[in-house]
């Protein structure tokens, strides 16, 4: 596989893309169609500009240098820092000019918005002091890419904001912390060398995981609020919260892929149950 689609890290882009297929049903009838793929490319280009600026800053740090998940592109050689760093400022580039042409077309504030996005996606892992060396990755990833993503898709697509797409939002959030939760927990033992105090690393490998089952709960719950379609997530869900009790190092990678499913077919479920109006 090209070196840069593995350092774009593919088993994260449901993340971007669930909050914008969701956002769109549920704000059917309601459709602007360009709105909607402005959105999905912001989403997809602070995804992947993310993970490379994440694979810049923690290969130029050494903190990939044991680490167990996918390829990271600095620290194996396969691209020099130099490299990385100018992949993730062209993503984020990208994400840029769509957001403005978004903003243009809907409202002023989501510029502010989106520079708060990007400056918070390079300080998670870039910088003398980067928060999710503090813990508080989670907290970017729920506001950004559950939040934010969600009903800033909503918002271009109606030009308000409602209950109904503030639960859907909650349910994308939660299931992006737990991909990223379940990344931290793989990650505790070389984390924890490298003095990189993510909130697995603070909780413990134990309480991550009941972290990671409490997030699931959080995503089954809202979604069920906004469609009953949504409760069918239960037996997947079920699966997942089996697996996190067992897996450990590389097999959690599978556990990863599986989160991202399950945020696709969560988001299949709430987007086909509020079509139907169940």
């Amino acid at each position: 596989m090209n070196r840069w689609i593995l350092g774009a890290r593919p088993r994260t882009l449901p993340a971007a893309i669930a909050p914008v297929v969701v956002a769109v049903a549920v704000a059917y009838p309601t459709i602007d169609l360009l709105n909607a793929l402005l959105a999905l490319i912001v989403g997809l280009s602070l995804q992947i500009a993310v993970n490379y600026a994440n694979d810049y800053s923690d290969g130029i740090k050494g903190s990939d240098a044991d680490r167990i998940g996918p390829i990271r592109l600095v620290a194996s050689g396969l691209a020099s820092a130099a490299e990385v760093k100018r992949a993730a400022f062209f993503a984020f580039g990208i994400g840029a000019v769509a957001g403005l042409y978004l903003s243009f077309r809907t409202s002023y504030w989501l510029i502010a918005i989106g520079a708060a996005a990007i400056i918070a996606a390079w300080r998670y892992t870039g910088g003398a002091n980067p928060y999710g060396y503090r813990g508080l990755g989670e907290v970017y990833v729920f506001i950004f890419f559950g939040l934010v993503a969600t009903l800033g898709t909503y918002f271009g697509q109606t030009g308000e904001i409602t209950i109904e797409a503030i639960m859907a939002a909650i349910s994308n959030g939660a299931i992006a912390c737990a991909l990223l939760a379940v990344n931290n927990i793989r990650d505790i033992e070389g984390d924890t060398k490298v003095n990189k105090k993510t909130l697995a690393v603070r909780l413990g490998d134990t309480r991550a995981r009941r972290f990671y089952m409490f997030l699931i709960f959080i995503a089954i719950f809202s979604s069920f609020t906004v469609t009953i379609l949504a409760a069918l997530g239960i037996f997947p869900a079920l699966k997942l919260l089996n697996e996190i009790k067992f897996r450990k190092g590389k097999e959690l990678i599978s556990v990863l892929g599986a989160t991202g499913k399950f945020q696709l077919i969560l988001g299949s479920l709430i987007s086909i149950g509020t079509l139907v109006n169940l």
